[in-house]
C-alpha cells in the first residue's frame, strides 16, 4: 500500500528472469482486504505460473474462488492481469497499448480536484489548477463536521 495521501495498493510482479510488472489493485475503502486478499490468497496461486499465459492466469483467478466477482476479488485480479500486461509489454519492448491494438485517440479530457479548508484557500487551489492548464476543475470546501484536505476523516 502506498502513497501518504491516500491508499493506493499497487502490486508488483517480478518473473523468474527478473521482469517486473506494475499492476494497480486499489478499491477505495478496501484497500486492506484488496492488499490481503493479494497476500494471502493470490501471491502463492502465481508462483511458478507462466507470465505470458495471461488469459489463462486471469481464468484461473476467477474461476478458482470460492467467493468470485465481489469487488475485492475482482480488483486483485485486475492488479495481476495489468502487471502480467505490463511484463509483456516490457519483453515485447513497446507499449502495452501497442500490443493491445494501438492508440485509440490522440489525448483526453482530465481534470483536477481544487479543494480547501476555507473560501480563500478553495479559491487560490483554482488559481494553480488554472495555471497547471486545467480547463475543467472539480471543486469542494470544507463540510461542517468533517475534515479536510489529504487523508479526509469524519470528525466525530
Amino acid at each position: 500500500m502506498t502513497s501518504p495521501s491516500r491508499n493506493f495498493v499497487t502490486l508488483r510482479i517480478t518473473t523468474e528472469d527478473g521482469v517486473t510488472g506494475i499492476g494497480d489493485a486499489t478499491l477505495n475503502g478496501r484497500e486492506l482486504a484488496v492488499a490481503a486478499y493479494l497476500k494471502e490468497h493470490v501471491a502463492q496461486l502465481l508462483i511458478g505460473k507462466d507470465p505470458h499465459r495471461i488469459e489463462d492466469t486471469w481464468q484461473f483467478l476467477y474461476r478458482s474462488s470460492y467467493w468470485r466477482r465481489g469487488p475485492v476479488t475482482m480488483a486483485a485480479i485486475a492488479a495481476v492481469d495489468m502487471a502480467l500486461w505490463d511484463i509483456k509489454g516490457k519483453l515485447a519492448g513497446m507499449p502495452v497499448y501497442q500490443l493491445l491494438g494501438g492508440a485509440s485517440r490522440n489525448g483526453l479530457r482530465a481534470y483536477g480536484h481544487a479543494s480547501g479548508a476555507d473560501l480563500p484557500s478553495l479559491f487560490d487551489s483554482v488559481r494553480e489548477h488554472l495555471e497547471l492548464g486545467y480547463k475543467s476543475i472539480r471543486i469542494q470546501t470544507a463540510v461542517p463536521g468533517a475534515c479536510l484536505g489529504r487523508g479526509s476523516a469524519v470528525v466525530v
